[in-house]
């Protein structure tokens, strides 16, 4: 994602008469490493330094999300704290970098921060 875009709606209707659909970082994570990178959900987990599981939860959550935006006519809005982006040619948030990695630490399994909704979990780095 680039940086600055939080937001992807309908063209030509004002913001402020759609409803929203809020995708968390660890989503759209989950969703650019599965989709985007074809990673099988084991190669992402270990990457976002997640379970299998967790990551099969997240993802799911992520396509409904996208999928409700997109049929119904939503906007859709990225949130969920700061990223550290990895000098990577601008694309993704590089090995180990992200809402979820960096660092060796739990991932984005078990803790809740940020202000966001959606399920987010896990650390963000400071930019």
């Amino acid at each position: 994602m680039a940086p600055g875009v939080r937001y992807f709606k309908p063209r030509g209707i004002p913001l402020t008469e759609l409803e929203e659909v809020i995708l968390g970082l660890d989503e759209l994570e989950a969703v650019r490493l599965a989709d985007l990178e074809g990673l099988y959900q084991e190669q992402a987990a270990e990457r976002m330094e997640i379970s299998r599981q967790t990551f099969g939860r997240i993802i799911e959550l992520a396509h409904r999300k996208i999928s409700d935006a997109l049929v119904n006519g939503k906007a859709l809005k990225i949130e969920g704290g700061e990223i550290m982006f990895e000098k990577s040619g601008g694309r993704g948030f590089g090995k180990g970098m992200g809402p979820c990695g960096g660092g060796g630490g739990k991932g984005c399994g078990g803790r809740r921060r940020g202000s966001g909704m959606g399920g987010e979990r896990g650390r963000r780095g400071a930019m």
